[in-house]
């Protein structure tokens, strides 16, 4: 990048007429003549002792694109905590003439989007000025995630590091790491040693492969990483089902599964797997700052056959007068929520839990189900708190070309301009419904994602239209445009060593193999 923006030097000019290069595009941006220009170094200040880590932080963001910070600039970036009228901390205010950049915000994060701004507009542009005017802006949605699932395949530290950093880039403020499923186990339990050393044995590739899972340690410095960048990590451990690989640490936990999925359950009927699993939400409590965990609850009759044979699972229903397998899995599900809130959470789960009586103030929604819009009804008409992640558009294992022959499709595929167009392709929401869509999340399926080329080749460019439709009102959105700047995000790329897909022209970047065998 040093040396991209180092050929512009010379060729930056205020008399040409600039414009803004940014994905998502702001929702209020009025441009005017002139420019402000970081050729000759800038001063950083604030007014506000919480804004000394977002002013250390993008220090070394400008300074890694080649421009001198330094006390003596009379060219300034000042930063200042405001009181404001907006209700959305990451609101901000962005005021350029050609001697100072001024950002305004009632909240650090605010202030932090601010930056981003300026500097997503200096690396995608690659040039060393920004126009004049004034942005006002704030984001369509609170809640701006992306899922990624590293149970069937994992690709650690580095990668994760890399994601969040192109996230934060892009506005995108939540993480949903899934880190625990059938195929693998990928977080350190320490009351639970074999959880990591045996359930983390293997992948969606090779059962027999080797260890792979998250140290504590590990953890620590991700969520630290990402908390930097504004980032929430909200952890899933799956359960009741999707439990395999936590079943071959300790099967004595094991409620059976299918002749397809043995072993794919918890079992609900022992009074001990409730503790169990509790001594291992508690650990990854502490582990995550975020507000939510996410404890899975989906497709539990995939494997719950064997719960009908099972002594202790008869007991419960006759002790808790429960009729069927389905009301076995609801009386689950709320002691574990009840788990939950007791360590200060709030439950996040997929979209099987709307029918099951949790409550709708401790309960996160997360509406996956395209083919069943009923339950997306029947979410935000029980007043949950709900995001949206249909398949179509947003499972990211989808294909987004139909020239690609890895990956889902379903009555169609997932390309780029139906994730940007997304929600409002697909629903007309009223105002009371409305209130309770937190946000939109795409996620990353990784049972034929065996590689790291392979997330950025299904991941990019989708998750730049993600960003812009989270973030950029449906007034304001314009595919044309943000067509046009995907040009720049490819060369931004390109620095970053990423096997993106050439959207733009397919025949550029093709599929990358799959790793065999891993």
């Amino acid at each position: 990048m040093l040396a991209i923006i180092g050929l512009f030097l010379c060729s930056c000019s205020t008399d040409k007429q600039l414009t803004w290069t940014l994905v998502p595009y702001p929702n209020d941006i009025t441009v005017q003549p002139g420019a402000f220009s970081f050729d000759q170094g800038i001063s950083i200040s604030n007014n506000s002792d919480l804004l000394d880590s977002t002013a250390e932080h993008f220090r070394k963001k400008f300074e890694n694109l080649g421009i001198n910070i330094t006390e003596e600039s009379v060219y300034r970036i000042h930063l200042e905590i405001v009181d404001s009228k907006s209700s959305s901390e990451e609101a901000y205010e962005l005021t350029i003439d050609s001697e100072q950049i001024k950002i305004t915000a009632s909240n650090p994060r605010g202030v932090f989007y601010g930056l981003m701004t300026v500097w997503q507009q200096l690396s995608l542009s690659q040039s060393l000025e920004i126009p004049c005017g004034q942005i006002i802006d704030a984001p369509r949605f609170e809640y701006r995630g992306f899922m990624l699932d590293e149970s069937r395949h994992f690709f650690g530290k580095e990668k994760v590091m890399q994601l969040l950093d192109i996230m934060s880039s892009f506005k995108l403020n939540t993480f949903h790491w899934h880190l625990t499923d059938a195929p693998g186990w990928r977080i350190e339990i320490k009351a639970l040693p074999k959880l990591g050393t045996v359930g983390g044995i293997g992948n969606e590739s090779n059962p027999n492969g080797s260890v792979q899972f998250y140290t504590q340690e590990e953890i620590a410095e991700i969520v630290a990483y990402a908390a930097e960048r504004h980032i929430t990590i909200i952890p899933e451990i799956d359960m009741p089902g999707h439990a395999t690989a936590a079943n071959r640490a300790y099967p004595e936990f094991s409620g059976g599964g299918s002749e397809k999925r043995p072993d794919f359950t918890f079992n609900p009927g022992k009074e001990e797997t409730y503790e169990y699993l509790t001594a291992i939400l508690r650990e990854v409590s502490e582990l995550f700052p975020s507000p939510y965990i996410h404890f899975g609850g989906d497709e539990v009759h995939f494997g719950n056959q064997q719960w009908g044979n099972d002594k202790s699972i008869i007991a419960l229903m006759k002790r808790e007068k429960l009729l069927n397998l389905k009301e076995v899995e609801q009386y689950f599900s709320k002691r574990m929520a009840d788990t939950i809130q007791s360590l200060g959470k709030i439950t996040g789960a997929w979209d099987e839990v709307v029918n099951g009586g949790l409550s709708s103030e401790n309960t996160l929604v997360y509406w996956w189900r395209h083919d069943k819009p009923e339950q997306l009804s029947n979410s935000l008409k029980g007043g949950y708190n709900t995001i949206l992640c249909p398949r179509r558009p947003l499972y990211f294992d989808f294909v987004q070309h139909d020239t690609h022959t890895i990956g889902r499709r379903w009555d169609g595929f997932n390309p780029i301009q139906d994730v940007y167009l997304y929600p409002d392709s697909t629903h007309t929401f009223t105002a009371e419904e409305l209130a309770f869509v937190k946000g939109i999340q795409a996620c990353l399926w990784t049972a034929k994602v065996t590689s790291t080329d392979w997330i950025d080749f299904m991941s990019f460019p989708r998750m730049m239209a993600l960003a812009e439709s989270a973030w950029t009102t449906s007034k304001n959105k314009n595919y044309s445009r943000f067509e046009k700047n995907l040009s720049n995000i490819f060369d931004y790329f390109d620095t970053l060593d990423i096997y993106y897909f050439n959207s733009l022209n397919d025949t550029l970047r093709i599929e990358p193999p799959i790793n065999k065998g891993l």
